[in-house]
Formats: structure tokens, C-alpha cells, sequence
């Protein structure tokens, strides 16, 4: 059976849905992805630590740090850049979040 999503695109979320500072959890054609908000840049990874392969958060919707500018794996504490999925601290220091392209049309986020 083939799934209406494989002919039709659909937006991921609107961007209004996203605090300035904030993220989201979120599935799409059966991908585990997250979003990342910082100010007018939008992210978009697939849920997947680099390090075990495990998802990022312990609550939905929570992946970035208490400061609200780097995403956090709950597990261990890696942190990890949003604007390249870099980890910059923790045990898979200078491996990447897998990102996904997205861009912004008329007020929703878009993969590409």
C-alpha cells in the first residue's frame, strides 16, 4: 500500500508553533526528527544520538540545554551545536546530529 505522504508534501510544523529559543519533537513519513528554533534560523535533525543511536530527549520536546542555545542529549550530556549538529562536548566529541534540509515558506517549515 502506498502511503498518501509519498505524493504529497506536508509541512513539518508551522514556525509559529516554535518559541524563539525552543525545539520540538516530531515524526514525519516514519522518522524520529527534531526541530531547533534560534531566533529567525530554523533546524531540522533526525532524533538519533550520535553516540548510542538512542533518542535525545527524556521529555518531549526538550532538546536543547538550560540555556536554550545548545541541543542536549538527556542520556549523557553531549552538547552539540545547532546551526551544524556538531558535538562539541561529551563522548562523541566532533561527531554530527544528522541533519535534514528544511526551509520557511508563507509561516511553516518545509523539508526540502
Amino acid at each position: 500500500m502506498i502511503d498518501d505522504d509519498d505524493f504529497l508534501s506536508r509541512p513539518l510544523c508551522r514556525l509559529d508553533e516554535l518559541p524563539p529559543f525552543g525545539s520540538k519533537g516530531l515524526t514525519y513519513q516514519g522518522s524520529a526528527l527534531f526541530v531547533v528554533r534560534q531566533g529567525e534560523r530554523v533546524f531540522v535533525y533526525e532524533n538519533r544520538c550520535p553516540h548510542r543511536g538512542i533518542p535525545l530527549e527524556w521529555t518531549p520536546d526538550q532538546f536543547l540545554d538550560s540555556s536554550h542555545r545548545l541541543i542536549q542529549c538527556a542520556t549523557h550530556g553531549a552538547l552539540f551545536l545547532p546551526e551544524t549538529g556538531e558535538c562539541i562536548a561529551g563522548p562523541c566529541t566532533g561527531a554530527h546530529l544528522t541533519a535534514r534540509a528544511c526551509h520557511i515558506s508563507n509561516g511553516y517549515l518545509w523539508l526540502d
